[in-house]
């Protein structure tokens, strides 16, 4: 394994000492021969319920253990992505339903949205739910229970919340389970 290890570093520094200098520009996993860049550690974002981060363009987002979750992928035109797991239930100390629009939003600033991929327990959600969490209804006021899966009012709530037009989200119901994301560069 040692040996392996050494010789594939020192195929990298070859290859990279190799590269002529105008390649200095570009990303370090592309200034390497194709045959050592396959072997780099691709960068993960684990994004865990109530949270919102961003990805690097080339990495994967690995959201574990959706369940009654909903997971919302902004894919950006420079490359990259914002990634949220959107609980039903606030997990303490993270964030609820109702906030995670918006923080997506901020995090994307004034970048071009290209997708939006919506994926999860789309029966368990009412579209509602990202305007006002389930944790934020008052004693005797009537929370909404979804009636069957609301794809095009999911796509609504999540369009409206991020303010991109409809056509750019979709909405699939997924199996339980973790989902991976491949993130293009852009």
């Amino acid at each position: 394994m040692r040996t392996q290890l050494t010789l594939t570093a020192g195929a990298a520094l070859v290859a990279c000492l190799a590269a002529p200098a105008t390649a200095s520009a570009a990303p370090a996993a592309e200034r390497v021969a194709p045959s050592v860049r396959q072997q780099l550690p691709v960068a993960e974002t684990v994004v865990t319920e109530g949270q919102v981060k961003e990805a690097a363009p080339g990495g994967v987002i690995r959201y574990p253990s959706v369940t009654s979750c909903l997971t919302v992928t902004v894919h950006l035109r420079s490359g990259g992505a914002v990634a949220a797991h959107a609980s039903l239930f606030q997990v303490p100390g993270e964030l609820r339903s109702d906030q995670i629009l918006g923080r997506i939003k901020s995090l994307v600033g004034d970048r071009t949205v290209t997708a939006v991929d919506v994926k999860g327990a789309v029966g368990a959600w009412h579209p509602g739910y990202f305007t006002k969490a389930i944790e934020s209804y008052g004693e005797g006021e009537q929370v909404p229970v979804p009636e069957g899966q609301d794809f095009a009012g999911l796509t609504s709530a999540v369009a409206g919340g991020l303010g991109v037009p409809t056509a750019s989200v979709t909405v699939r119901d997924v199996p339980d389970g973790d989902q991976v994301v491949e993130v293009p560069r852009g």
